[in-house]
């Protein structure tokens, strides 16, 4: 199954470690959100206005005590749907 293929509320991996570039209102730039393997779950799908075929996932990870994090806008390349 491809990433784009999952819908809300379906269990993804991080497929690299995820930083903050700098986008995140009152956040630092290069903080690392999740490690690669994290497991997370989709809770929105959207796309960029200006490229339609550009998906973006919102994505709420799980910390080590499984508490889901604030939801992380991920890219395709971002996600895996099997843990590595």
């Amino acid at each position: 199954m491809r990433i784009e293929e999952l819908n809300i509320g379906d269990v993804v991996y991080a497929a690299k470690t995820i930083l903050d570039d700098g986008s995140i209102p009152d956040g630092s730039e290069g903080e690392v959100f999740v490690t690669a393997g994290t497991r997370g779950v989709i809770t929105m799908i959207g796309h960029v206005e200006e490229q339609p075929e550009t998906s973006v996932f919102l994505v709420r990870f799980e910390d080590a005590a499984l508490n889901l994090s604030a939801p992380i806008g991920c890219w395709v390349e971002d996600l895996a749907v099997e843990p590595r």
